[in-house]
């Protein structure tokens, strides 16, 4: 199991858009997952949850099925209603789980920004649910056309969500340091007067037809 503990603060430092980027991977989650307090943020393994839509009692289960350091990745079917408030974050906490993703909705925003709880969702409501199927925890599942599998690493800050297979890890870590190395000699080259064009290699790809715009 990928141990991420002393990574953890390099990969929010490196993000989401270079981790991404760097991976060469089509990991990204739908932009509609959004956090759910401003400066929410996480990294850890992904413990998938199917949940019926207005129905979280699977996500109970994914309380009790996680451990230390995992993140629950939950399919509600995306609709708005309050699978996830403070109760279960307290409970979520006291199990050492890191942090909560849902394509659905969270309430008690401000009580999981006080707890500091990161909870990313596509929606946020005080709809009420029901009690009734206890749902798969453990299974792949599919968000927006992405799928998340048990042990998948996600890291989710403001930009948005990525889930690198466990098995391309240290590959996308190692490609992702190397762009952010790059990107500090980018940014000295820009700062001293250099064009994105230049520092892109851009103008290989063809000039625009324009109009003088410095006469």
């Amino acid at each position: 199991m990928t141990t991420l503990d002393g990574d953890t603060p390099e990969l929010l430092t490196l993000g989401t858009a270079t981790l991404y980027e760097a991976s060469g991977l089509d990991c990204f989650l739908d932009a509609a997952f959004r956090p759910a307090w401003e400066g929410a943020q996480v990294v850890g393994r992904a413990v998938p949850v199917s949940a019926q839509i207005g129905d979280n009692l699977a996500l109970h289960h994914g309380i009790e099925a996680a451990g230390p350091g995992d993140v629950l990745v939950v399919d509600a079917g995306g609709a708005p209603f309050g699978y996830w408030g403070e109760v279960m974050a307290v409970a979520a906490q006291a199990r050492g789980i890191r942090g909560l993703v849902i394509d659905g909705g969270v309430r008690d925003t401000q009580q999981l920004a006080l707890l500091g709880f990161p909870a990313f969702s596509t929606a946020i409501s005080i709809r009420g649910t029901v009690k009734q199927w206890p749902g798969t925890v453990g299974l792949p599942i599919s968000l927006r056309g992405r799928v998340v599998r048990h042990g998948d690493i996600i890291v989710a800050d403001r930009d948005g969500i990525v889930a690198l297979p466990a098995v391309e890890y240290d590959r996308v870590l190692d490609a992702s340091r190397a762009r952010s190395a790059k990107e500090v000699s980018f940014m000295d080259r820009l700062r001293s007067g250099e064009t994105t064009l230049d520092v892109y290699d851009f103008r290989r790809l063809g000039s625009p037809i324009r109009a003088e715009v410095n006469p």
